[in-house]
């Protein structure tokens, strides 16, 4: 009745029926369009707030996620376009061709930004409810967006030139060998990326160490053609993807997820200090509290087996069985981080020797520290081999180190 009313209104005033017909489609049309995306604009601006305010009285993540990364509103512009495009076809069935390839052109694209949307909604609420140790999709999904976008393009330009858009795969078949080169680095990405998550090798949050790209650090994001490794000294190193699955690298999240952190750090002992211990030496290891157990009970041993086998220990210093000042330090060393609550004891424990060197004997201390954190790590392992250090001269042991020109001093 509307276009009746104004086809007879252009009529009165001279205008011929044909374009008077044309004038009212196209006035119809333009009335339409402006209605259309008045009601789009109420929508955008009322219901898209009330939805935030539902949402923020909700715990659960999703509707927040929605709202976030804009699925609702990117899905709510499809809704103009379609009645605009449905308004033209029933108006104007056998007109405005091309009019209405580029509104379902345009369809189609915001049909695919509010998948991508609902894409990134998935892998960001992934990404932050999983807790920092999780498996990385974030290039599953940048490889679907990809592949949707491909999708899509081939289908606009099918619908521009009202082709079959399985002639243009066609097309791309033949073009396969041209795609692999512009889009190597994305497949060689895409498969690594499948890899890296199918293998749990690496995910974000984890800490890995790569010299070759200069990368120590966490891994903050894993995406289809790079992985993103925040340093220590707060610098990012960015590394293609394949070259984790090409090249090596250190994951420390085994140590991260196990119950202790390895202490491994040795103190070379001058070889010229290491001596039997004489009973002015036993009397005074026995006042330690660590020790005057184990020295006693080894004593009563030794003796008793030194009277059995009529060893006549007068005779050499080497005859029979003697205690050294260096076994009895590594007795200490046992028993001193045995009583440390802080080492962790079900996991290996050693206090050993190493290759003698020409910068003395290496005595290893190989054990486990509960505290897992960096900086009390550090400090537990500087507390242990500082009390280490001082306590080496009270078994009249010496620490080896070149000399310094303080020692040059000293002998002029």
């Amino acid at each position: 009745m509307f276009k009746s009313w104004i086809e007879n209104w252009l009529t009165q005033f001279g205008v011929t029926t044909d374009l008077a017909g044309e004038l009212t489609t196209i006035s119809t049309i333009i009335l339409l369009v402006l209605c259309t995306f008045l009601v789009y604009r109420l929508f955008r601006d009322y219901l898209v707030n009330l939805a935030l305010r539902v949402t923020q009285k909700t715990s659960n993540r999703w509707d927040d996620g929605l709202l976030e990364y804009r699925v609702i509103q990117r899905a709510l512009r499809l809704i103009p376009f379609t009645f605009i495009y449905l308004a033209i076809e029933r108006l104007a069935p056998d007109q405005y061709t091309l009019l209405k390839r580029i509104l379902f052109a345009v369809i189609i694209l915001v049909a695919a930004r509010a998948v991508e949307s609902f894409f990134n909604t998935v892998s960001g609420i992934y990404h932050t409810d999983s807790g920092p140790q999780r498996r990385p999709i974030r290039p599953l999904f940048q490889a679907l967006v990809i592949v949707l976008y491909l999708f899509a393009g081939i289908f606009i330009i099918s619908v521009l030139m009202d082709k079959s858009p399985w002639n243009l795969f066609g097309l791309m078949g033949g073009l396969t060998a041209v795609t692999m080169l512009v889009f190597k680095d994305t497949i060689l990405g895409f498969v690594a990326g499948i890899q890296l998550g199918a293998n749990d090798m690496v995910r974000e949050g984890d800490w890995i160490e790569m010299p070759k790209y200069g990368a120590d650090g966490d891994v903050i994001e894993v995406a289809v053609n790079t992985v993103k490794v925040q340093n220590w000294d707060k610098t990012i190193t960015t590394i293609p993807t394949y070259a984790l699955i090409s090249d090596s690298f250190k994951n420390w999240r085994g140590m991260s997820e196990s119950t202790g952190r390895r202490i491994k750090r040795s103190i070379c002992i001058d070889m010229n200090s290491v001596k039997f211990a004489d009973e002015k030496m036993l009397a005074k290891f026995k006042k330690m509290e660590l020790l005057k157990e184990y020295v006693q009970k080894t004593q009563e041993v030794i003796d008793s087996s030194n009277t059995e086998k009529n060893i006549d220990l007068s005779a050499a210093t080497v005859n029979g069985r003697r205690q050294t000042n260096l076994g009895i330090f590594r007795a200490y060393l046992v028993n001193y981080l045995s009583d440390k609550p802080i080492i962790n004891k079900d996991m290996t424990f050693l206090v050993r020797h190493l290759q003698p060197t020409p910068q003395g004997l290496p005595i290893e201390i190989y054990v486990f520290s509960s505290d897992k954190n960096w900086v009390n790590y550090e400090r537990i392992q500087a507390d242990i081999f500082d009390h280490i250090l001082a306590a080496i001269p009270e078994f009249n042991l010496r620490v080896f180190q070149y000399p310094s020109g303080m020692d040059f001093t000293k002998l002029r």
